[in-house]
């Protein structure tokens, strides 16, 4: 079991990624605590997703936080603007989709930092990933090192003689790398979320451009995929 001294705070969102960074992190030998944010994204059915994965992987604690970007808007995700669909590759990676939540990564892994300063963890983990083709800024290896060096500048525990590490274990990964890796680790794809716009039902649209990557991925993987599609 996990020592207690080695504690991660691991942002969990309830999507394929975040649950493949848990495993990792638990399979380092981290006792982690699943930092999960309702940010009043429509797509709010990966919120019981995270719960369920949290439980699955073993996690020490599970919280989830409410803070609602939608006071704000500037993403299909939290306004009333329409979720691309049906677009190829080529498209995603033409520029950075409506679907980016301005700065959200940023936020989150100011929650995460002080969550983890609190509880004298000096290790978060994130799910992010630079070759997916989502296009968002706030994934790439450059934000995730930045934000460490923030980390250990503007923190008590930072400078006091700590040193915090925000681990991106998906950065380099492709998707089928990223569910072969996940496979490996136990995970069990069939309790996350991935879909933008899921119905009443959570239904997945298969559509969107995360389940459209989300089932590419599946399928370059050579791994069954568990999604429950609408159609």
């Amino acid at each position: 079991m996990a020592s207690e001294a080695r504690r991660a705070v691991v942002l969990l969102s309830g999507g394929l990624d975040s649950a493949t960074a848990l495993a990792v992190a638990r399979r380092d030998g981290f006792a982690c605590r699943c930092l999960t944010i309702a940010y009043g994204q429509r797509h709010a059915a990966e919120l019981a997703a995270a719960g369920r994965v949290a439980r699955a992987l073993g996690a020490a604690e599970h919280r989830q936080l409410h803070l609602d970007l939608r006071a704000f808007g500037g993403s299909a995700l939290t306004a009333d603007l329409p979720v691309p669909e049906g677009r190829s590759e080529a498209e995603m990676a033409a520029g950075i989709p409506v679907t980016y939540v301005p700065a959200r990564n940023t936020i989150f892994l100011a929650l995460a930092l002080a969550y983890a300063e609190v509880i004298g963890s000096f290790d978060i983990f994130i799910g992010v990933n630079q070759l997916d083709y989502s296009g968002y800024p706030d994934c790439r290896r450059e934000f995730v090192r930045a934000f460490e060096g923030l980390a250990n500048l503007a923190t008590k525990a930072g400078v006091e003689g700590g040193r915090f590490r925000v681990h991106a274990p998906l950065i380099d990964l492709t998707k089928p790398d990223i569910i072969r890796l996940g496979v490996s680790l136990g995970v069990d794809y069939g309790l996350t979320h991935s879909c933008y716009q899921p119905n009443p039902e959570g239904l997945a649209c298969g559509r969107c451009d995360s389940c459209l990557l989300r089932r590419a991925g599946f399928e370059a993987a050579g791994v069954p995929d568990p999604t429950r599609y609408a159609g």
